[in-house]
């Protein structure tokens, strides 16, 4: 059977969206958060901020990975995923997917500002009927 997702996705949140194959049926959403606040980087310190800048970069990373891996768990079983949302995390997330072997099951990605559920849900709904 095949399953039809969509992922809204920034690095403080993820929206899933399965689009219901049956015209009458509801889609189900799922929302994740990744419990960072914004990742803010500094420039121009001197040296010695230069190992706690980078500590911190490692560690924003490491928790971008179990975000990220996370997100995954909840798609795993999602024949084609529709990736968008603003910023870099959904081209990180890409790459994320094709290093976990599921690249193939990306069918698009697409820049969008923030959006409420409803209007993720209708995304993908439109995407998924063309």
């Amino acid at each position: 059977m095949t399953t039809n997702a969509g992922l809204w996705i920034d690095h403080t949140e993820a929206i899933i969206v399965f689009a219901a194959a049956a015209a009458d049926a509801s889609d189900e959403t799922r929302r994740i958060e990744s419990g960072m606040e914004k990742h803010v980087r500094f420039s121009g310190h001197a040296a010695s901020d230069g190992a706690a800048e980078d500590q911190r970069d490692r560690q924003f990373a490491t928790h971008l990975d179990h975000y990220y891996d996370n997100v995954i768990a909840q798609l795993h079983h999602a024949t084609s995923i529709l990736i968008f949302g603003p910023g870099e995390a959904k081209g990180e997330f890409k790459k994320r997917l094709e290093t976990k072997g599921l690249g193939d099951h990306v069918v698009g990605v697409e820049t969008t500002d923030k959006m409420t559920d409803n209007q993720i849900a209708a995304k993908v709904r439109e995407y998924y009927k063309r």
